[in-house]
């Protein structure tokens, strides 16, 4: 069954006490947030640290809660939710998509740990998603203008993609998949002669 658990992913000992005992068969590292866009230079301090604390090290920390139980059982698939951010350099994005190139690495790193165990890793490498993701990162008129340029991805199709890895028999394991919205090319703009400020994210749970 599902039991939804609200918690604050900066409290290590609420993560401790919800899930250190947890018998959890999927994770989905999925919650994340975009600081305001903008050269590093200005970015404020404050913003830097939640970024890296959401972003990568509640990432970190879930995983490892979890995992020793997946291990023990012989079974088990963590998804990481990554972004083209973490793959393709986009201005005013460092930090978010610094965080994203972390986590891809790990996620490769750990895929080699649990050779052997029965647990899958699974990197999710999505382009624009209709999300509240940007509801700090852009002003109310930019995030029109973003949406406007293409047709972006919806939750659902992401976790179509995500159902249909989960059914792969289990001598398969999708190490990463990328998806994007057909008129989004990495790093480019949306189609020829419609040039735009291109924001990638994959927090589509949010």
């Amino acid at each position: 069954g599902i039991r939804p658990l609200a918690l604050d992913l900066g409290d290590a000992g609420a993560l401790q006490a919800a899930l250190a005992d947890a018998p959890v068969d999927v994770l989905v590292n999925n919650a994340g947030i975009m600081p305001p866009v903008g050269p590093f230079a200005r970015m404020a301090q404050a913003d830097i640290d939640a970024t890296l604390a959401i972003n990568l090290a509640a990432v970190l920390r879930v995983t490892r809660l979890v995992l020793p139980g997946m291990i023990a059982r012989g079974t088990g698939h963590v998804f990481f939710t990554g972004s083209i951010a973490g793959h393709v350099p986009y201005p005013d994005m460092a930090v978010y998509g610094a965080t994203k190139a972390a986590v891809s690495g790990f996620a490769a790193a750990l895929r080699c740990d649990l050779v052997g165990t029965g647990v899958r890793v699974t990197e999710i490498v999505a382009g624009r998603v209709q999300t509240a993701l940007y509801r700090d990162a852009l002003d109310a008129r930019e995030r029109r203008a973003m949406y406007a340029a293409f047709d972006a991805l919806r939750p659902q199709d992401v976790s179509a993609m995500l159902s249909a890895v989960l059914a792969m028999p289990a001598h398969v394991d999708v190490a990463r998949f990328d998806i994007l919205p057909t008129d989004q090319p990495a790093g480019g703009s949306s189609a020829p002669g419609r040039p735009h400020r291109s924001v990638a994210s994959t927090s589509y749970g949010r």
